[in-house]
């Protein structure tokens, strides 16, 4: 864990372009952000997570466009994720 004074630089140094996150998580959460950032050459989890969140705009500005196989995708990430949200949610 960093030290008040470490956060409070990194806090000044990028307080208009980013924001800590500290988010609870299941262990596999952790474990496939790790595996992400391995499979596609990232520099961390942080990274990770922001690849993920980079993917799932992308494939909704695809619906947007109406791709068909966007739309598929997305329905079908959904509702997988719905029926099995106990397992992945904290």
């Amino acid at each position: 864990m960093a030290t008040t004074e470490a956060q409070t630089r990194w806090r000044n140094r990028n307080r208009f372009s980013k924001k800590q996150l500290n988010v609870m998580a299941r262990l596999e959460t952790h474990q496939a952000l790790d595996d992400i950032a391995s499979a596609f050459a990232l520099r961390g989890k942080a990274e990770a997570v922001t690849f993920s969140c980079f993917i799932l705009r992308w494939l909704m500005q695809q619906r947007e466009l109406k791709n068909e196989e966007a739309v598929r995708l997305l329905a079908l990430l959904s509702e997988s994720y719905h029926n099995d949200r106990d397992i992945y949610a904290p």
